[in-house]
């Protein structure tokens, strides 16, 4: 198997450093960049295509709230595990509300990182349960205003299952046997159904609801 390719985001180079030397081929990963600020981490990630990319949250010029915003507007299945001193319950909702895949705290363990790492790529969330229960909650907030029965079709079901399991829009429609561009407008109609606004949202309410 290739190794993970990963982009690292930090304005500290001691951060980046430490973790290029942590994350190596060795270990089945292989850092191809890395990005003093959110706005070096846009114009990498757009050249680069990682598979994964580790994000600092405070950092100049554009932080890493903006830069995941903007990296996921390029790229919708990007995924960003987010690597911060910073434990706000809050902040931690609106960076995994806006697309990233995961949030841990950078006094984790190298082995809690990697393993964070392998679970994203895969297409897994990673996240503590009190991120996951104050972000399942605000999206069933959300949902209840104005989509109580959802009305999804057997279709969109299937997508939401891919979603679910972590598949780009490609693997979708691959396992589905459509095409990539009826795949994107499935997943539209299911995030519009669900009145959320990315992939991360429609896999929690499809877990908190048991829509599937």
């Amino acid at each position: 198997m290739s190794n993970i390719r990963i982009l690292i985001v930090d304005d500290h180079v001691v951060v980046r450093q430490g973790l290029a030397a942590m994350l190596t081929p060795r270990n089945g990963m292989e850092v191809v960049g890395e990005a003093a600020n959110g706005r070096e981490a846009v114009r990498l990630a757009r050249k680069l295509t990682p598979d994964v990319i580790i994000m600092d949250l405070l950092m100049p010029e554009m932080d890493g709230l903006e830069a995941t915003i903007a990296i996921k507007e390029q790229n919708p299945d990007a995924r960003i595990l987010v690597l911060t001193s910073f434990s706000e319950e809050d902040r931690a909702v609106t960076i995994m509300t806006v697309g990233a895949s995961g949030y841990l705290l950078k006094d984790s363990g190298a082995d809690e990182l990697m393993h964070a790492i392998r679970s994203i790529h895969s297409g897994h969330l990673i996240m503590s349960p009190t991120v996951m229960q104050a972000l399942s909650n605000a999206a069933r907030k959300q949902t209840s205003k104005s989509h109580p029965a959802f009305e999804l079709t057997p279709r969109e079901l299937e997508v939401l299952q891919g979603i679910v399991d972590g598949l780009t829009n490609q693997g979708i429609a691959v396992k589905l046997g459509i095409s990539a561009t009826t795949v994107r407008s499935h997943v539209s109609s299911v995030l519009a159904k669900l009145n959320v606004t990315n992939r991360t949202q429609a896999a929690l309410i499809a877990q908190e609801q048991h829509l599937l």
